[in-house]
Order: C-alpha cells, then structure tokens, then sequence
C-alpha cells in the first residue's frame, strides 16, 4: 500500500531511528522548539534533538521485543513496509488491554506486527478487523497470527482501501480503532473511525508528529496539512477526550465520550 509518508505501514522504510520529536508547549522557547499553532513543530535545537533521541532510545528499550516480532520487523524492513515501531506496538498491546477492546478496527495491516500486538491485549473472544490494500501481505500477517497462537477466527482480514472498507462497518460497534493507513487520508479515517467507536471508545493514529523528509515539495505540503488538519480536529471536538503521547513518531489517542 503506497504511503504519503516513510511512516505508513504499507510502504517506506525507517532505516535509521529519527530523533523523537518534541510536543509542543506554551513556552516554545523553553525547549528551542516552535511551533505553528495546530501541533506541528518546527525543527528541534540540537540540544532537544539529543535530549529527545535519549527519552526515545529509553522507551524504545523498555521492553523487550520476542523473536517473532522482531522478525516480522526485519523481514518489513527487507521489503520496504514499514512496521509500527517497538514501543508503539507495545502501547497497542497496552491500550487493547485496559479498554477490554473486543471488537477492534485496525487501518494498514503491513506484515502483522501491529495486529500481533492488538491481539496480544485483547480477550480470548476477541475480534480484529484489519484493512490494506495489499492482500498477499495480508496473508503472511494471518500467518503469524497463527504463529503467535491466535486461532484463524480471531482476525478479518478485509482487503481494501479504508475509504471503501470502513462506511460498510457497523456504527458503534468497535471498542478500539487504530489508523496507520495512508497519511493523507488521516482527516477522513478519523471521521469515520468516531462513527466506528462505542461510547468509551478509542481512535489511536500513528505516527502524528511525523516530520520526514519527502523530496516532493507538494505531496510533503499535502502530508503536513493533512497532520496538521488531523491534530485541529482531535484537539477541537468536543465528543472526545484527547492525548497525545511521545511514542516514537507521535501516537495520538482520542477517547469518545
């Protein structure tokens, strides 16, 4: 699945870990980082570029990964898809475990690295929906779910765009729902995902403080302002219950009330 970022789960690869990024503040200055007033930062001083990438190489090493997730990772690299990231997997294991998630959408399946980790939190009768556009990948993903020991009925594979995919889903009938699909169209997997979610439910998406470099100077403006347009939205609706977390690239989570 082609990606507007290196970020996206179908397409790109992270060869080297980029430096986390900082959140913004009210004081900008007290960390040499400015921002444009929607959430997207300008570039860090190199003294926050080291005190981030420090923070970051700790969380990142917290826990952790088993040989099965790493390989799966590896073998992401080798193909250019790129996988959520080891501590964002664990955050989706975290979050699928503390909401009781048993009906979950996840948007960008890639070789499975994520839906291993959402299965890992959910309950034994638990149900995971995962959208791409690629299903030989898809394939393999369900082949290490087995491998993880789920059993075939505990993942839907649904190979497709999220546009055509997510309005055939049912509204209000999802616990927990995870966009890591193409960036551009973060602003309308958000709307959709908020139809998706039960009361109590959470959105989580990916990779929000992105700031990589695209030699495209129109399709980088596109994937800027679909973040930017994405943060405004979380941050301004009064249905949710916003966080943003300092989870490898960023890791937005809204909870709907």
């Amino acid at each position: 699945m082609a990606t507007g970022r290196p970020g996206g789960r179908g397409g790109g690869v992270r060869g080297t870990p980029r430096a986390l990024r900082a959140v913004r503040r009210d004081n900008p200055a007290a960390n040499g980082t400015a921002t444009d007033g929607d959430g997207a930062s300008e570039a860090p001083s190199p003294a926050a570029v080291r005190a981030g990438s420090r923070i970051g190489e700790r969380a990142e090493a917290f826990l952790a990964e088993d040989p099965l997730l790493a390989g799966l990772r590896e073998q992401s690299v080798a193909e250019g898809v790129v996988a959520v990231a080891p501590a964002t997997a664990a955050a989706l294991t975290f979050l699928a475990t503390s909401t009781r998630a048993r009906a979950v959408v996840e948007i960008g399946t890639g070789l499975g690295v994520g839906t291993v980790a959402l299965l890992r939190g959910m309950p034994a009768d638990g149900l995971l929906t995962s959208i791409d556009t690629d299903g030989g990948r898809q394939a393999r993903a369900r082949a290490a779910c087995v491998e993880a020991g789920f059993g075939p009925g505990r993942v839907r594979m649904i190979t497709g765009s999220s546009r055509q995919v997510l309005p055939k889903l049912s509204d209000g009938g999802y616990d927990l729902v995870v966009v890591d699909g193409v960036t551009t169209d973060f602003p309308r997997d958000l709307e959709a995902s908020l139809r998706l979610l039960r009361p109590g439910g959470v959105v989580v998406l990916d990779d929000v403080l992105w700031q990589g470099r695209v030699a495209d100077p129109v399709r980088r403006e596109a994937v800027a302002g679909a973040l930017r347009e994405t943060v405004r939205a979380v941050r301004e609706d009064e249905r949710l219950v916003p966080l943003l977390l300092p989870v490898a690239e960023g890791l937005l989570c809204a909870a709907r009330r």
